[in-house]
């Protein structure tokens, strides 16, 4: 094969025709995923959800609000975790210009465009698209809400811990640690001095004791790598019997699971009961829905499984080791709940729904906050952070759609799907010629043996 030189001065074409323009393997993906949309008519749902955030008709046009929560979809399927990075990404692909609906010539939006939206529209209008996207799942029969498997992780907050000041006298860190030090008696300390007598003091990054100014939101926590941040916390409540996401919450990171389970389940049944009220979606959904929940040891506690069982639902909660004897005196509510979660544990449907939850709920963490590039926030506080999440993971409840619908949950399985395909083609090619190769020369042989002339070239090409 000859090489080819890159040419450098190449005058561009004045005129090109639509159907001659590449396209990525990710462009089909991106136009079954509009034609989901189009299908539940998700830009008047929108727009009409978005009306009374705007004028009738004072100001500039705006950006659509369908443009928007796409975008936002894109920052999912794309990886992208700050919208810096999605309006670039949408400038530039022109698979996502086709997918929010703009031209070669049309400007897509800016981020500060991003920005200003998200700001006038609110979080119920946020949560409300997320609803309107589990609707679309009990469509299509992914969506039961029967069991509920629930866990938290932690989102590195767009925090320093070199900015924290103290609650009572407003001094930073170093202020304060210099201080304490010359109380201590050393004059002047330099920088190492510091570090060495930091290395000393217990409890130095409580959270009654210390905040950042610029997220009073952000807690100082232990991350799940051993590391100490400012952090979030997200929790799912995920559909065991389809991987659908039902519910997520922000909270705060230095809460226990013990106390933010309350919100999530209640946010889950309002989501469950509102798809259950929908003639059309509602027919999907298990008779009873919420009726069981599934957790790690992190959520078992005696208030926590008496509480559940008050509300009719059963508990698969793991229980911690070495608790020691139990003592039970006044508290027979409480040790029936336990002893009844301690039973349906250890049984056969408890140890399924136990790998379930391992199954179904530890891998949209790695969908939306890792390859889903939402680890790190860029956003501060959690009613910012809470509208981005909720249009992030209704991302990923389209990606089951998708995957039910495509056989991919995302543009990048489609790219890899088409890889394998070349590569199989490519082997297939190969096996075929070198098996025609094979046969030739075995013909030619039993030919020879038998003295009859052979043929001057074979009839199908040689493997290569």
């Amino acid at each position: 094969m000859a090489m080819t030189k890159r040419e450098t001065d190449r005058q561009g074409d004045l005129w090109i025709p639509v159907q001659e323009i590449v396209t990525s393997p990710a462009h089909p993906f991106y136009e079954r995923l509009n034609g989901l949309l189009a299908e539940a008519d998700f830009d008047r749902f929108v727009e009409d959800q978005c009306q009374k955030f705007y004028a009738a008709v004072l100001g500039r046009p705006s950006i659509a609000p369908g443009v928007y929560f796409r975008m936002l979809l894109v920052g999912y399927f794309e990886g992208l975790d700050s919208e810096r990075e999605i309006a670039w990404r949408c400038a530039d692909s022109l698979g996502l210009r086709a997918f929010l609906g703009y031209g070669l010539t049309e400007a897509t939006p800016d981020h500060s465009s991003l920005t200003r939206i998200r700001q006038r529209i609110d979080t119920e209008t946020h949560e409300a698209v997320f609803t309107w996207v589990l609707k679309v799942l009990a469509t299509h029969g992914l969506l039961k809400g029967k069991t509920l498997g629930i866990d938290a992780t932690t989102l590195e907050a767009n925090a320093a811990l070199r900015s924290i000041i103290r609650r009572d006298t407003g001094e930073s860190y170093q202020d304060f640690l210099k201080r304490l030090a010359e109380a201590s008696g050393i004059q002047t300390p330099t920088k190492a001095d510091l570090a060495k007598f930091d290395r000393k003091r217990p409890k130095k990054g409580s959270n009654q004791d210390w905040l950042n100014p610029h997220d009073p939101d952000a807690k100082i926590t232990k991350m799940k790598d051993g590391r100490t941040h400012l952090a979030h916390k997200a929790e799912h409540a995920v559909d065991l019997e389809t991987g659908a996401i039902v519910a997520v919450t922000v909270q705060q990171a230095n809460k226990g699971d013990t106390t933010t389970v309350y919100e999530t389940v209640v946010e889950a049944g309002e989501n469950l009961r509102e798809v259950a009220d929908d003639e059309q979606a509602g027919a999907a959904l298990s008779q009873g829905f919420l009726e069981e929940v599934v957790g790690d040891k992190g959520y078992h506690s005696n208030e926590v499984v008496r509480d559940f069982a008050e509300m009719g639902m059963r508990t698969y909660l793991s229980e911690p080791d070495r608790r020691g004897r139990r003592h039970w005196e006044g508290k027979a509510a409480e040790q029936a709940a336990v002893y009844g979660n301690r039973r349906r544990v250890r049984g056969e449907r408890g140890k399924a729904l136990l790998r379930k939850r391992g199954e179904f709920v530890e891998r949209p963490f790695a969908h939306c906050y890792d390859t889903g590039g939402m680890r790190r926030t860029h956003l501060r506080g959690h009613a910012k952070i809470l509208k981005r999440l909720l249009v992030h993971v209704a991302g990923f409840n389209l990606g089951l759609v998708m995957r039910a619908l495509l056989g991919v949950g995302k543009p990048r399985g489609l790219q890899d799907l088409s890889s394998v395909l070349s590569f199989l083609a490519h082997v297939l090619r190969h096996t075929v010629f070198s098996l025609a190769g094979r046969a030739w020369a075995a013909l030619t042989a039993l030919i020879g043996r038998r003295g009859l002339a052979p043929w001057s070239a074979p009839p199908v090409p040689m493997a290569a």
